[in-house]
């Protein structure tokens, strides 16, 4: 785990703005019309329309999108009893949690009630304020009694995530240990040490998985949970057991399952060992779990371990849960959560750990791989296809079990809207996915010697995006493989400098000299220069034996573009060659031109750029709207050398092409923002609509540009895309991400397909 001082969460809370959350208004306000609509008079059309027909309140208000996440700080963490205000950081911090993870809104609020009567009468007052309850730190057993009063009396979802929110993640990890471990969920004998809501919570989901209660140990502080002890209370009573342990040692003896909500270290080296063979130890105490990670795995090698610590593998983490299913239950406007909700969560959860990991993840917790087995049994919380998961699963058991008063029936739609809502959206990117595996194109990696690049040849052969070639160091490209289990089978690996791979070499240096021996360069020289993948590879998609070339990865962009230029160079009619990124911003992509390859272009070579991205744009079925920047609008610099360029530029454009929608020169705030262009220059030719297609003077501008909109995170690049050349060849920048390089196979692929 991250180390934290006291100072600085106390500073972090403290500082700027009090707090970690306000509330932002959705709707305009900047203007005494707005206000109007916002408040008197127009706020008392919706008004009449709710009293009317009490359901609009979810199409004019925030109900269906807002839950109270509510506590009287009688269980705060591992903290106790410290009361209401105290609890309050911990509700807000929940509050952000819920807005990160699924863009649910969120009141926090602190009860001065710690009577069971007077909490559930000032929650159902609230009801038709919220879309949903989230309970939160209330002792147990009030918190049972709690819950069960307002499911019965309210009707919108409850959940007391203290209770289940664990419940449902430990219930995903132990269908997958148990998997793993070669047992079935019928048979285990499971040792439960804890007997406060979340254990009560965990042994219930464990029944509904299929555990027998027969099977099930309870320990609280006393001692096992056994039939006629004395002072337990009704939710107790329901895993007394008859069976003869009553230590926890004893318990252990055979187990299959620990499962540790208690307090830390108290699970000695000697109880593990006495447990049954394959082991599975979910030690969730925090921050000291009842046994460390590191004297488990000492113990036990082949034990599956989990605990509540994000810097061990496996962490039982909440988060993986309530977000998506508060999500799921709004979405359908539920009026419960029910456990078929609940159920449905945990398979969904255990699900995803099954499949291929995404990068971001990767990147995030600092792994080269991660994959299903005994150290990635539950998802990160930061994959962000939970909310693509678990929120329908929620939405549709909601939906069958007969408690959903707006089910969904485009699944699809409902998923692209949640990954909207996280400012996730990769429609681009999913289209020219969707049109890349109609037809897959073999594209030639020249640097395959790198776990990036055969990551990436992995995901794009197992997506049938591309079927990969892969050049580099045949015992290299194996132990890599071998070394993160990937699987390349069939794949074709070449190494140029292989002695079978000679008469290539003869072949494609003959070619080459015949090309270049009016520039210097000798047949011996062309021959030995084949050897060098760039050159290789260049080749074979020159001869057809590949359709794209990807390179760039290791290699700085002029020494890879330069074997491409001299053995494929450009498409016919086409003076200069240009690079193109593609920023995908929130509200839709951005096309960035030229960045990449020509310092200073001409006015001639702007209206070769801008034919050459007018092209590319077209290609992903988007109609481009180009602004030719500057640091001036429309003239204001009459004679600047560069504003007259560019007005030169637009004039040679229009001439050859008067139907495309461009402009300029302006400055970049003038291009993105409609309303102030238009009431500025009402004469501009993009007027009402934003330009998607930026030109810029020179290369400094666009460079640093998309560099800043990446590195501010405003916005993802992908590219640079090479325009202009006569086959497919696209070069990564240095240092890429596995998800950058398969992005750009992708768009490959696509071009590969539109030369046919």
């Amino acid at each position: 785990m991250t180390k934290i001082s006291r100072q600085d969460a106390l500073d972090y809370h403290s500082s700027g703005r009090a707090g970690k959350i306000e509330v932002i208004p959705s709707k305009s306000y900047s203007s005494q019309r707005d206000l109007s609509l916002a408040y008197s008079p127009g706020v008392a059309e919706p008004c009449k329309d709710i009293s009317e027909n009490p359901e609009d309140v979810y199409k004019y208000t925030a109900k269906g999108n807002l839950v109270a996440v509510i506590s009287n700080g009688t269980a705060v963490l591992g903290l106790g009893d410290i009361g209401p205000e105290a609890s309050k950081p911990v509700m807000e911090g929940k509050g952000l949690l819920f807005k990160i993870y699924a863009d649910i809104d969120v009141f926090d609020i602190e009860l001065n009630a710690s009577e069971v009567d007077s909490f559930v009468h000032i929650v159902k007052a609230m009801e038709p304020t919220f879309g949903g309850i989230n309970l939160e730190d209330i002792k147990a057993p009030e918190c049972f009694e709690i819950e069960e009063r307002l499911k019965k009396e309210m009707n919108i979802p409850v959940m007391h995530d203290d209770q289940h929110g664990t419940a449902i993640i430990s219930g995903a990890a132990l269908l997958n240990a148990l998997e793993i471990a070669g047992k079935k969920i019928e048979e285990v004998k499971v040792v439960i040490n804890g007997a406060g809501a979340s254990a009560i919570s965990c042994a219930k989901i464990y029944l509904s998985l299929g555990a027998r209660k027969e099977n099930i140990i309870m320990l609280d502080s006393k001692g096992v949970l056994y039939e006629n002890r004395d002072k337990m209370d009704r939710f107790k009573q329901l895993f007394a057991t008859k069976r003869p342990e009553r230590t926890l040692e004893e318990a252990m003896k055979d187990a299959d399952v620990f499962l540790g909500l208690s307090k830390g270290n108290i699970v000695t080296q000697d109880m593990l060992k006495s447990m049954a063979d394959r082991p599975i130890v979910f030690a969730l105490a925090n921050p000291d779990p009842e046994i460390t990670y590191e004297l488990a795995l000492e113990a036990r090698e082949d034990v599956i371990m989990a605990t509540g610590r994000s810097d061990n593998p496996n962490q039982v983490n909440n988060v993986l849960g309530f977000p998506y299913i508060f999500r799921g239950a709004l979405d359908v406007r539920a009026n419960v959560i029910n456990e078929e909700m609940k159920i449905a969560a945990v398979y969904a959860i255990a699900e995803l750990a099954k499949k291929s990991v995404p990068e971001s993840v990767l990147l995030a917790y600092n792994k080269r791989d991660l994959h299903f087995g005994k150290e990635y049994i539950i998802p990160k919380p930061s994959d962000p296809r939970l909310i693509t998961q678990v929120a329908p699963a929620v939405a549709k058991a909601a939906i069958s079990s007969g408690v959903a008063a707006s089910p969904i029936t485009d699944w699809e739609k409902y998923k692209e809207e949640l990954i909207k809502r996280l400012g996730l959206d990769n429609k681009l990117i999913k289209n020219i996915t969707t049109k890349a595996k109609q037809k897959p194109k073999k594209v030639v990696f020249a640097e395959a010697d790198n776990f990036k690049i055969l990551k990436a040849a992995q995901i794009v052969l197992d997506e049938g995006i591309a079927e990969p070639i892969l050049l580099g160091d045949r015992d290299s490209i194996n132990k890599i493989c071998a070394d993160h289990k990937l699987e390349l089978p069939n794949v074709q690996l070449i190494d140029p400098r292989e002695k079978s791979n000679q008469e290539f070499r003869k072949e494609f240096g003959y070619e080459f000299f015949q090309k270049r021996k009016r520039k210097g360069l000798t047949l011996f020289e062309a021959e030995k220069l084949m050897r060098d993948r760039n050159h290789f590879g260049a080749m074979m998609v020159k001869n057809g034996s590949a359709d794209a070339l990807i390179s760039g990865l290791t290699r700085n962009y002029a020494n890879t573009i330069r074997p491409a230029l001299q053995i494929i160079g450009k498409q016919k009619n086409i003076n200069k060659v240009a690079g193109m990124y593609i920023m995908m911003a929130k509200n839709g992509p951005l096309f960035f031109a030229d960045a990449t390859v020509n310092i200073t272009p001409t006015a001639e070579d702007l209206r070769d750029i801008v034919k050459l991205t007018v092209q590319a744009v077209k290609q992903f079925n988007i109609t481009p709207r180009i602004a030719l920047l500057s640091y001036s609008n429309f003239g204001s610099s009459a004679k600047d050398e560069e504003s007259l360029r560019i007005r030169r530029a637009l004039d040679l454009i229009e001439k050859d092409n008067p139907d495309l929608v461009v402009d300029g020169e302006m400055q970049a705030n003038i291009a993105l923002n409609t309303k102030l262009r238009d009431e500025i220059f009402s004469f501009n030719k993009l007027k009402g609509k934003r330009a998607n297609t930026f030109i810029f003077p020179n290369l400094s501008a666009g460079n640093i540009a998309y560099k800043l909109l990446q590195e501010l995170e405003a916005a993802e690049a992908i590219g640079p895309i090479l325009l202009g050349m006569d086959k497919p060849v696209h070069i990564l920048q240095m240092g890429s991400s596995v998800r950058e390089i398969v992005n750009m196979v992708t768009i490959a692929v696509v071009d590969a397909q539109a030369r046919e």
